[in-house]
Parts: C-alpha cells; structure tokens; sequence
C-alpha cells in the first residue's frame, strides 16, 4: 500500500501546528511508523514533543500508544537543494561550495517558486521511499504553510511553469503534483470557530478545489464546551439571576456582592462566547463543503499527554 500523505494547513493561531502532531501520534497508535514533517523554519514540532531543535534529518521524536513510531523533520529550502543536487547530479562537494557562495540562498530568492518546488520535493521523496520493497514510513504527515498561501505553496506546476517548460526541475514539479493529487493525499484544514478563520478556511477550500487538491477534513480547534446548564442560561439572559440570588446560592463560599457581580458578568460573557461559536459552526455546515470533526479546548495546555488526548478524539472522528 502506498503512504498516505496528510497535509495540514490552518490560519495562524488556530493551532494547526498541534494538530498536525496529534494526526502523527493518531497514526502511530495504530502501528505505524509516521514522518512529521514542518517547512516553516520555526521548530514547531521540536517545541511541543520537548526536544532539541530538528536538523535536517528524520529523528524518532516520540511512540504511540499502539507501538507505532513518530519521526520528524524540519525540512530547510538550502539543504533540500543540496540533497536534490547530489541525489540527481552527484555534486558533492560542488554542491556545497555553491552554498559557502550563497548561490543556492541567491537562486531559492529570485525564484521562490523553486523554494516550494525543493520544499514539496523533500515530502515528495520521504513518501516515495522505499526501503527493502517497503515504502519506508506508513504515513506522512505535513505541518504546511497557512490558508493564506496553501495554494500557491501545493501547486507547484504553476509556481515553476514561468521558469521550466521542461527539464528536471520540470519533471520534479510534475511528479510532485501526481503526489499531491493522488488518491492517498488528503489536505485538511485547520480552524476555530472565530468569524475570520473561518472565512479563510473556506475561502481556501474554494481555491484548493478549483485546482482540483483533494480536501479531506475541517478541524475545528479548541473547541469550548458550555459550561452552564439551559436554566442558569436562560436566566442570565432575560435578567432574573441576580447578584444576591448568585451571592446567597453560594453563601457557603463567602461570595460578597462584587464578587457575585463579577460572575455574573464572566457567565454573561461565557453565553456570547457560545453564541459565537454556534453561528460559526452553522457557516461551516452551510459553506464547508466537508466533514469536520472537532477538538477540544485544553485548559492545560499543550503537553505529550495533551497530544495523546486530541489523538484520541481525531481517531474516535475516524477521519485517519
């Protein structure tokens, strides 16, 4: 079977990052031996998995719970030309006096599309290894650029189209768009219920589908649940829960009217909270044109046993 490519992008703070790295511990519950993947030079991945900053190789990083195994890679525009030189023109040392030069930093700058096409190319050949007649990892897994760019940053026949009609960086391109629109890719993006990202994401959803990308889930991230049963919500709202009803149920605690009036106003403002949340997802349901599935809220933050929670609830949506 061929490894399944899993692409994840989001708008910033929608915490795509994160669940790009639950969907890897999601996979290796299951057995498997998953690559998680970052292109943005932010060391993302080391940061939640709490390890030294990733260099340009596949390190394990962490085991699922199923006996699988997570490894990761922070893939660096320079290094991945250096590789595609050696692998297909067997420079070596040629290749690396380029860089002491800047050329390679000169080249990836007047042709960004280049950047993308070396980018994906690291994906590309991580997803196509194979080692002993066996693809080499189960499953990739992308931590990709955000909505805004997605893209641009996948399509990368036209990112190149002006700069190689054909010859390697050409065919590079296109075998890379065979992966990217292959029936084992799925791009998956990344939300809260916020008006913004939301909008973004379907935005993204458009243009991905106009470029004929395949689109898997939307991921609603950090998801609150209601903290107040239907009575206590309706009272709030049409005014009948006081501060001396709230200060006198709560006489136990020693709760004064200024106190009282200050959870009055955090509950006032839970139920707008809520609100909100609902009239985003009903956009979703109308506009995504695609299963979502929801996350919750980790009032902990985000640990090793934070990513095993969100694993848990990607893999009970059954969309790996």
């Amino acid at each position: 079977m061929a490894t399944k490519l899993h692409i994840v992008t989001g708008k910033g703070g929608t915490g795509k990052t994160t669940v790009a790295a639950a969907m890897a511990m999601a996979l290796a519950s299951k057995g498997r031996r998953v690559l998680l993947c970052e292109v943005e030079g932010r060391q993302g991945i080391a940061q939640l998995f709490d390890v030294a900053p990733l260099p340009y190789e596949e390190r394990q990083v962490a085991v699922g719970l199923g006996g699988g195994e997570v490894y990761a890679l922070a893939i660096d525009a320079e290094a991945a030309l250096l590789e595609y030189l050696q692998m297909y023109y067997h420079l070596g040392r040629a290749g690396k006096a380029l860089d002491r030069f800047g050329v390679i930093d000169f080249a990836t700058t007047i042709a960004p599309g280049v950047r993308d096409v070396l980018l994906t190319g690291k994906v590309y050949e991580a997803a196509r290894r194979q080692v002993d007649g066996k693809y080499a990892y189960d499953a990739v897994v992308l931590d990709a650029p955000p909505t805004g760019r997605i893209t641009r940053f996948l399509n990368v026949n036209t990112e190149v189209a002006g700069l190689a009609k054909v010859g390697p960086v050409r065919r590079q391109a296109d075998s890379i768009m065979q992966l990217m629109r292959a029936r084992t890719t799925r791009v998956h993006l990344v939300t809260v219920l916020e008006e913004m990202p939301v909008q973004e994401t379907v935005d993204a959803m458009t243009q991905l589908g106009a470029e004929q990308l395949p689109i898997g889930h939307v991921i609603v991230n950090l998801v609150r649940p209601p903290l107040l049963d239907e009575s206590t919500s309706t009272a709030l709202r049409d005014g009948s829960l006081s501060e001396s009803v709230v200060a006198a149920s709560l006489e136990r605690v020693s709760l004064d009217a200024a106190e009282a009036a200050a959870l009055l106003t955090e509950g006032e403002a839970h139920l707008v909270r809520q609100s909100l949340q609902e009239a985003q997802r009903g956009v979703l349901l109308t506009e995504a044109k695609a299963p979502t599935a929801e996350l919750p809220y980790l009032s902990d933050g985000i640990n090793l046993g934070g990513l095993f929670d969100l694993a848990e609830a990607l893999k009970a949506a059954e969309i790996l």
